[in-house]
């Protein structure tokens, strides 16, 4: 039997499941135990996302991600280099709503997604 949670995190990761744009959106940051923190996503897709970090996180541990207008978002950290953290959402994110924040961020205001 496979363990889908471990699959999602290898592709999620490795196979990059999803392309990440380069962004730089306004957020909170919250990890687990902790207070949230302002902080700046650096890229996003609809499986993590990459965000400055002040404090040290650690692989494996559970964060909140809050970007304006939106419900908090759990993810998993995955990597830590230099003050900015990678991270796993707990549930991939909607391609409508990823589509919606890069239309937001992104200054062009309308984001073309190719079809499979």
């Amino acid at each position: 039997m496979i363990n889908t949670t471990d699959r999602y995190a290898l592709a999620a990761q490795e196979d990059r499941c999803a392309p990440r744009t380069k962004i730089s959106i306004p957020a909170q940051l919250r990890a687990s135990g902790g207070r949230p923190f302002r902080t700046v996503v650096h890229d996003l897709s609809i499986s993590g996302f990459s965000a400055a970090a002040i404090n040290r996180m650690h692989v494996g541990q559970f964060c909140w991600l809050t970007l304006p207008g939106l419900e908090s978002l759990q993810a998993e950290v995955v990597w830590w280099d230099n003050c900015i953290a990678g991270c796993a959402f707990s549930e991939l994110l909607s391609p409508i709503v990823h589509d919606n924040i890069l239309a937001r961020y992104s200054g062009g205001g309308t984001v073309y997604r190719p079809v499979a």
